[in-house]
């Protein structure tokens, strides 16, 4: 019997969707391993939850960093949308697609004249230069992607050093007020020892014995 077909939407369940994320997650970066081993490939995977969380996978036959593999990336796609825009002839007669500067004021032309009575009065020219301006539009927005991905990484990175090291001061704390020796390598105790230690230390205090009552 073969596998029943799942529908490509969103699972409602949280706990199923949850599941679902993480076996997911697991079988993605799984196929990326596998496919930089055999062919020999950088390969980088980053999947944000819904959460913010980051995962990331980075296999790499030269060695190279995550950072590394997206800035190729980033030169990558620049230098094929340069070369797309060259290999489009440019026209010289005028046109309102070419007052487009911004990419807002693109999308909007776009809408006007793909959705508006213009359509049918473009020339191939109008056509001709839209698509470059969409192409350069497009180098522009993988390159900012790409840009706040990286500042993404980075911003969790110095998050994830920051709770370690507020990690390590709170156990120093916690140690100093119990009053556990500094040669002892409190570091590797858990709260649980911490309290075992500071019972230890009542119970080893000498008993006092009070007079009897006359």
């Amino acid at each position: 019997m073969g596998r029943r077909k799942i529908e490509m939407k969103r699972i409602e369940d949280k706990s199923s969707r949850q599941v679902t994320f993480s076996k997911r997650r697991s079988g993605l970066i799984k196929k990326a391993r596998e496919l930089s081993i055999l062919c020999d490939v950088d390969v980088a995977v980053l999947v944000f939850s819904n959460r913010g969380r980051l995962y990331e996978f980075v296999n790499s036959s030269s060695s190279s960093s995550l950072s590394q593999i997206l800035k190729r990336y980033q030169d990558s796609t620049a230098a094929d949308g340069k070369a797309s825009i060259a290999a489009v002839e440019t026209e010289s007669s005028p046109s309102s697609c070419a007052e487009v500067q911004t990419c807002g004021e693109l999308v909007k032309s776009v809408e006007r004249y793909l959705e508006g009575p213009e359509l049918e009065n473009l020339r191939l020219e109008d056509f001709m230069r839209l698509e470059r301006q969409l192409a350069d539009a497009l180098v522009q927005t993988r390159t900012r992607k790409t840009q706040l991905m990286l500042e993404s990484i980075g911003t969790l990175s110095e998050q994830e050093k920051l709770l370690k090291q507020e990690n390590e001061q709170l156990k120093d704390e916690v140690a100093n007020l119990i009053g556990i020796p500094k040669s002892r390598n409190h570091k590797d105790l858990g709260v649980n020892n911490l309290m075992e230690v500071d019972a230890d230390r009542q119970y080893s205090q000498p008993l006092r014995t009070l007079p009897l009552l006359r």
